[in-house]
């Protein structure tokens, strides 16, 4: 049973412009998390495409080349990320503006990410809004901008505009959003996957017996709490916890937590060589042999076949 999805919405479709010195750094950052949520909710909540003002291929500023799906004039869809980065100042002609404005009419949803907010801001989409952008350009933008009210974070939502500081923080934007569409389990689930505690606590531990409550868990994979203690350590009984998870996650704490050991035990598998007896122990299980009943339970397979697999 999949237990992560926060909501049954249909997939959101996700363009992503790209100019001439984007950041592969960027584009993996904010790509791979909805890849990630893909593959371990089994539903295509995320799809995207990757766009360009030209048919031509776009080359990255390490010289990898991206050919576009479709050209920006020509795409729609939920939400427009907006990528350049290097050389971003050359970019912003009347031509880039006029296809921006545009596009606003058939993405709700605009986003800059690295320096895409000053392509949206020479473009007129983000006055009145509150914005940020690389940290290096910030007193730049607030300056030639002053009719947007700039912010030095990591990123910012205000509305249907997101604004996006750089690379690392596209990865914390894109869980966040999964977190809202489908619930902070997931959200936690992928910077598990990608092995980045610290991005999950960010947006999940800071508020509510819930991600509090995840966070914890995710602390203590190898050396497992008790249901009564997880809930003590939350600052909540065990039934209001329990009633908590289920109304936001779907399941309750022991439910989500055994998927959190097995969805660490399922990476070591694959990426590791170490032993199934090993991986038992780092995902709280002392007995083999009860890991593998519950990764068949939880994956229809076991351990073993995976990894042959």
């Amino acid at each position: 049973m999949q237990v992560w999805s926060k909501s049954s919405a249909e997939t959101r479709q996700i363009g992503v412009v790209l100019f001439d010195g984007f950041s592969n750094h960027c584009l993996a950052n904010t790509v791979e998390p909805m890849r990630a949520a893909n593959t371990l909710s089994g539903r295509q909540l995320y799809t995207w495409q990757f766009l360009a003002m030209t048919p031509d291929p776009v080359t990255s500023s390490s010289g990898l080349q991206v050919a576009p799906q479709a050209r920006l004039q020509d795409a729609s869809g939920d939400i427009l990320m907006v990528m350049p980065s290097y050389g971003f100042q050359d970019l912003g002609g009347w031509r880039t503006q006029v296809s921006l404005r545009a596009a606003a009419r058939r993405f709700p949803t605009l986003a800059g990410l690295d320096t895409g907010s000053w392509l949206l801001a020479q473009a007129g989409l983000l006055d009145g809004y509150r914005a940020t952008i690389h940290w290096e350009e910030l007193t730049a933008f607030t300056e030639r901008f002053p009719e947007i009210e700039t912010c030095r974070e990591r990123f910012v939502i205000d509305g249907n505009r997101i604004t996006c500081s750089g690379a690392m923080a596209a990865f914390d934007l894109i869980l966040h959003l999964i977190g809202q569409d489908h619930g902070q389990a997931l959200a936690l689930e992928i910077a598990q996957t990608f092995m980045t505690r610290e991005s999950a606590r960010s947006h999940t531990a800071r508020t509510g017996p819930v991600n509090k409550a995840l966070a914890v868990m995710q602390e203590n994979l190898e050396t497992p709490l008790t249901i009564p203690d997880l809930a003590k350590r939350v600052g909540r009984s065990q039934r209001v916890l329990e009633a908590r998870m289920k109304t936001e996650l779907g399941a309750g704490p022991a439910h989500v937590y055994r998927r959190l050991r097995l969805n660490l035990a399922r990476k070591l598998v694959t990426e590791t060589d170490m032993s199934i007896a090993e991986i038992a122990l780092r995902a709280g299980y002392q007995d083999p042999s009860a890991l593998t009943r519950a990764f068949r339970t939880e994956f229809s397979t076991t351990p073993r076949a995976l990894r042959t697999a």
